[in-house]
């Protein structure tokens, strides 16, 4: 082979091998950057209590999802880092790359294991139907067709509400549901029993009452980014937290009883 030819030949598998390599030194998985960076960035309402809220005294974020994921954090070796978005809002946070993760009692569903990531489980609860005191209208999940429930617009229970025949409107969090409930504005809510349990024993409010269960159990997750590397991770501090009885503590510590199984 002429010595051109061949000096062409061999500069033609330089570039090659140096654009594969330039290739791969700017990819990454998230769980890679996580790791350089030292920091979990965290997608999280912050006004969903007990799981997400702040401390009445110190305005400190707090709750049982931040609990929790601060300790898989911990494990992981790196610091949390938390940013608070409306529910209807934190998963577009999630897929624009703002946090890593979201921690907000996100229940695991066919819809979600399609467009996510999602860890394993880490609470177990069942679905309520909250009402004004002394609404013997609605005593099951059928007697919500054609009630008006609150709920946030992409949460589970919206569904379930809507599936039961409920003219949803939306609202931005669990407290504001509550209002709308006082207010007569709409006749219901479908949510959470830990979160309905834990608002009627913090708050003291007697004008609503937990009127049937809806027969759910959902089983609350992690999400994040499709191919992000954080599962295995998030999974392995999972496991150790509650091998080591962290999370039963976390759960004791919020609703009087294990709910992380």
């Amino acid at each position: 082979m002429p010595r051109r030819l061949t000096s062409l030949v061999a500069l033609l598998l330089a570039t090659v091998v140096l654009a594969a390599c330039g290739g791969s030194s700017d990819e990454g998985s998230t769980a890679d950057q996580v790791q350089s960076d030292g920091v979990l960035k965290i997608g999280t309402e912050g006004t969903y209590s007990p799981f997400t809220f702040h401390d009445a005294t110190t305005n400190d974020l707090t709750g049982y999802d931040v609990d929790v994921i601060s300790a898989v954090a911990d494990k992981m070796g790196v610091k949390p880092e938390f940013s608070e978005s409306t529910f209807d809002a934190i998963f577009a946070g999630l897929t624009s790359e703002r946090w890593d993760v979201v921690a907000n009692q996100v229940t695991r569903t066919p819809e979600r294991e399609g467009l996510y990531d999602l860890s394993k489980t880490y609470t177990v609860s069942e679905g309520v139907i909250l009402v004004r005191k002394g609404d013997t209208s609605i005593s099951s999940l059928a007697d919500l067709k054609g009630k008006t429930t609150a709920q946030s617009s992409t949460s589970n229970w919206a569904q379930v509400a809507k599936d039961a025949g409920a003219d949803v409107e939306s609202v931005e969090g669990f407290v504001q549901a509550v209002t709308l409930v006082k207010q007569g504005r709409v006749d219901a809510i479908v949510n959470d029993n830990l979160a309905v349990l834990d608002y009627l024993k913090n708050s003291g409010d007697t004008s609503v009452e937990v009127a049937a269960q809806t027969g759910d159990t959902s089983d609350q997750v992690f999400a994040f980014r499709k191919d992000s590397g954080l599962v295995g991770p998030v999974n392995d501090a999972l496991d150790e937290l509650r091998a080591d009885g962290t999370l039963a503590k976390i759960s004791e510590k919020y609703f009087g009883t294990d709910v992380s199984k």
